[in-house]
């Protein structure tokens, strides 16, 4: 039998051709069915489209974008609470610092069976009759040498007349006199808001007065009573919370004593560096100026300014302009050390902060709160980083990326908090892998 000359050749051996988008929608004659245009076949292929991930990104942006609209509104409304009740917090604050130095020996008179009111009194009046004394001691070689400081003064106020009227200024007596005259009227003209800048000097320091008060009488309390406060403070919020919050305050308490200690150590070796500079210097009042400086130092940016243009002063009095030239380099000098060496490294390593966040706390603290503020800023900063520094223990333990071994709590509170954590996250991956394998 002949083949059919109307059948296809034989294709065998050759891959079969497919049919292009527009021709399989003409087979199937699908209504309403548009062809896709040549040369476009692959875009199937290309994944999400690029209208889906930016829309998605604005959402994630406005979201987020109204999240921290919440929290600057919540830090906000936060400050404005501090600064209403500053009057309250500043004492309280304050007591609490000073209660981290006097609790030691509170400790141990405590220890040594002494009633809990007895021993805060005792610890508290030797602590302040400690300075108080140091005062008095240094009061005598003040006195003795008021008078030759006095004298000197004189010459030098001559000496320095005697230089303004040379070169480079060549001002002379009557243009002296007419400086002087300006003065007293302007003197005369403005003693009203002078007054009255007086007065509110007096009212700043009856304030301050009744601040030094709150802080004894709190600190008082804080020292008989401290023991009681975290148990009280457990059963008030209850088990599971007072475990987090024991911990997270032994840790503070534990930072503010860390903290006062360094502070100390840095103003003792200014005191110290500055007290021998000025006796090699032959300055008069070395000592009560070296004591002042260890004082000062616990005031940021203000005492170091006040007792170091006190030592200027009285090297420009006693001996002229080149010995103060001398004292304020020495000044400057140590400042120096103690602002990039000592403080970064002494407060850095008790209170693990950055040199740089303590820098951005104290410039922050003294614009809000002025020099009260300066001073808190640092162990109020280094309180958060505590805080911190636990809620992120916390979530690494729920995610399993810490063990309750692997940290170091200061409290048996604490260690049950972490074991707690550590174990709900064993049941919640084991939940988890339950799931995966049911499905």
């Amino acid at each position: 039998m002949s083949k059919r000359t109307d059948e296809p050749e034989s294709t065998e051996g050759e891959p079969e051709a497919r049919p292009t988008a527009a021709e399989a929608a003409a087979d199937h004659e699908v209504p309403g069915a548009v062809a896709r245009p040549a040369g476009t076949e692959d875009l199937a292929n290309h994944g999400i489209d690029r209208g889906v991930i930016l829309q998605h990104g604005l959402r994630t942006m406005a979201i987020t974008s109204a999240r921290l609209l919440v929290v600057g509104v919540a830090v906000a409304a936060l400050l404005w609470l501090l600064g209403t009740f500053w009057v309250v917090i500043l004492p309280a604050v304050l007591a609490l610092v000073v209660s981290t130095v006097l609790w030691p020996p509170t400790r141990f008179l405590r220890a040594k069976k002494f009633p809990p009111a007895l021993a805060a009194a005792t610890t508290l009046v030797g602590f302040f009759g400690l300075i108080i004394g140091t005062f008095v001691a240094i009061a005598p070689s003040v006195v003795s040498q008021a008078s030759e400081l006095g004298a000197t003064a004189a010459k030098g106020l001559t000496q320095l007349q005697k230089w303004i009227q040379g070169p480079p200024l060549n001002i002379d007596s009557k243009q002296l006199d007419d400086y002087t005259a300006k003065a007293t009227d302007w003197l005369q003209g403005n003693g009203q808001n002078l007054l009255s800048s007086a007065l509110s000097g007096v009212s700043l320091l009856t304030n301050g007065l009744v601040t030094l008060g709150l802080v004894l009488v709190l600190t008082f309390f804080f020292i008989k009573d401290g023991p009681g406060f975290l148990p009280w403070l457990r059963r008030l919020v209850g088990r599971s919370a007072g475990r987090h919050l024991t911990e997270v305050c032994t840790r503070s308490w534990n930072t503010l004593g860390g903290f006062v200690r360094a502070q100390a150590a840095v103003s003792g070796v200014d005191a110290v560096l500055i007290g021998i500079g000025l006796l090699i210097l032959g300055v008069p009042l070395a000592i009560p100026l070296a004591i002042l400086t260890f004082f000062g130092g616990f005031i940021p940016i203000v005492g170091a300014l006040s007792v170091g243009a006190l030592s200027v002063l009285v090297a420009l009095v006693s001996g002229g302009p080149l010995l103060a030239l001398y004292v304020l380099i020495l000044i400057i000098g140590v400042q120096q050390l103690e602002g990039n060496v000592l403080s970064p490294i002494l407060q850095g390593k008790s209170m693990q902060l950055h040199a740089g966040i303590i820098l951005l706390a104290v410039t922050l603290g003294g614009a809000l709160f002025g020099i009260a503020g300066a001073f808190l800023s640092v162990p109020v900063a280094a309180v958060l980083a505590v805080v911190i520094r636990y809620c992120s223990e916390q979530v690494n333990l729920r995610t399993g990326d810490l063990r309750a071994a692997d940290l170091t709590m200061t409290t048996p509170e604490g260690l049950v908090a972490a074991e707690r954590a550590e174990r709900l996250a064993g049941e919640a991956a084991t939940a988890q892998r339950g799931s995966v394998t049911s499905v």
